[in-house]
């Protein structure tokens, strides 16, 4: 389970700065998914072999002192709610201002861990009487860098890892399914965990999750464990639809990483919106099991073409996951919910499929056979070998003579091939292309 680590801070001390040198330090190529929206809220750290997700809690536009203030407390509030380790940025030529002051104060009484930063300390000497000012805070030590100088980083970031419990950093011995259950609010997300604790008539432990203040709901179907992360829990009043909607991406991401299977809810009446297409593009991106439940069916006039129709607009917004599982249920009257569980179970043994090398390669020597790998100026894309190195998600090297010869689209079409042999239903496959030099 990866921690999660948020950054609080007023306009201008440089968190979008510090976000992007952290983001843009990282070697692996993140190549955008055709289809998911990119907001760039948060995004994946690897620091001397320790992963995390740093999350940037918000931008603010400044109008006076006291509004600055008070979307620097919701910002705090939204890293407390979510983050394990929090990092407070200041900025040591503005000095220590009451805000960041009055921010530290909260972030103290959360008993979280903090991590006290001063930005844009481009000559150590020339400013490092000014940092101590920062002590004053009283929460502990502040850490002096320059994110667009890139100075002092990586103190920052053994200070931030240092936190992290080796629990967090260990896979959960837990063999539970984990079952986030996400979506836009009010769409219904609590109904459904309701409806199917109700229905079972099982002793509910509510097990508060983890660091984070999701409650974890354990539910007991037909003599299996299931844990469901509900990411309804906090229903605050926000003045902004902005605000609102960068949260619940924050607190769906951090409901994603920590689950085996995503069920994301979307409104029947609604249809498939924009910021659905948002949240199912975090449980993509994440390579996770993906259920589509679209609930809130008993409320929508049909005819035999209904279904067909919802579907087919599903799909298309969300063109880039195929191979999600769509179920269409109503947290209302229970139709079709028992049905998430026999789902939810197809899926997670799709994410945990091995496939033999030779079978593998069987099937792509034939797909190989069948359309030819594409060439650019003379010279031909060669596949030597693949074989799958992991599961959750089910991940492939491929070996091939160039890689600039591997196009998206044939890559695509090599996955489908894969699916049509093997199902993989509900999960998303990850190739990953490496370069063979030809042995003649």
């Amino acid at each position: 389970m990866k921690p999660i680590v948020a950054i609080v801070g007023r306009p201008n001390v440089g968190k979008s700065t510090l976000f992007n040198a952290l983001a843009g330090s990282q070697i692996s190529i993140v190549k955008d998914t055709p289809g998911v929206t990119r907001d760039r809220i948060y995004t994946d750290i690897s620091w001397l072999n320790i992963n995390f997700t740093l999350i940037d809690t918000g931008g603010i536009e400044p109008d006076s002192g006291d509004i600055i203030l008070s979307q620097m407390r919701e910002q705090a509030q939204i890293a407390i709610d979510t983050a394990d380790v929090i990092i407070l940025l200041t900025d040591v030529r503005q000095g220590l201002v009451d805000a960041d002051a009055k921010v530290a104060d909260m972030l103290r009484r959360s008993h979280k861990p903090v991590v006290l930063v001063v930005n844009k300390v481009d000559h150590f000497d020339k400013y490092m009487p000014d940092v101590y000012e920062f002590y004053n805070l009283g929460i502990g030590e502040p850490i002096a860098i320059s994110a667009s100088g890139k100075l002092g980083i990586g103190d920052m970031l053994d200070q931030v890892t240092s936190y992290f419990h080796q629990e967090d950093l260990e896979e959960e011995e837990d063999e539970r399914p984990r079952v986030a259950v996400v979506g836009k609010p009010n769409v219904g997300k609590s109904s459904i965990i309701n409806k199917l604790l109700g229905e079972n008539r099982v002793i509910v432990s509510d097990v508060a999750g983890t660091t984070r203040d999701a409650i974890d709901t354990e539910i007991v179907w037909e003599g299996r464990e299931y844990v469901f992360i509900d990411t309804a829990g906090l229903r605050r009043k926000s003045r902004v639809k902005e605000e609102l909607e960068r949260y619940s991406i924050i607190r769906t991401v951090t409901a994603v990483e920590r689950a085996d299977i995503v069920v994301v809810v979307i409104d029947a009446t609604e249809g498939v919106t924009e910021q659905d297409a948002k949240i199912a593009g975090i449980a993509h991106e994440r390579g996770k099991g993906v259920i589509i439940a679209v609930n809130k069916w008993d409320a929508v006039e049909k005819d035999d073409k209904t279904i067909y129709e919802h579907t087919k607009r599903i799909r298309e917004t969300l063109s880039y996951m195929p191979y999600a599982e769509m179920l269409f249920i109503s947290a209302e009257t229970g139709q079709r919910l028992p049905k998430l569980f026999a789902m939810i179970d197809i899926v997670l043994e799709n994410q945990t499929l091995r496939v033999a090398t030779g079978v593998l390669n069987e099937i792509i020597s034939e797909a190989i056979a069948l359309q030819q790998p594409p060439s650019d100026k003379g010279k031909r894309l060669k596949i030597y070998y693949i074989t799958q190195a992991a599961v959750k998600p089910p991940t492939f090297v491929v070996f091939v003579n160039d890689k600039q010869l591997m196009h998206f689209s044939y890559v695509r079409y090599l996955e489908n091939r894969i699916r049509e042999a093997f199902g993989f239903r509900g999960t998303s496959l990850k190739f990953i292309i490496r370069e063979r030099k030809d042995k003649n």
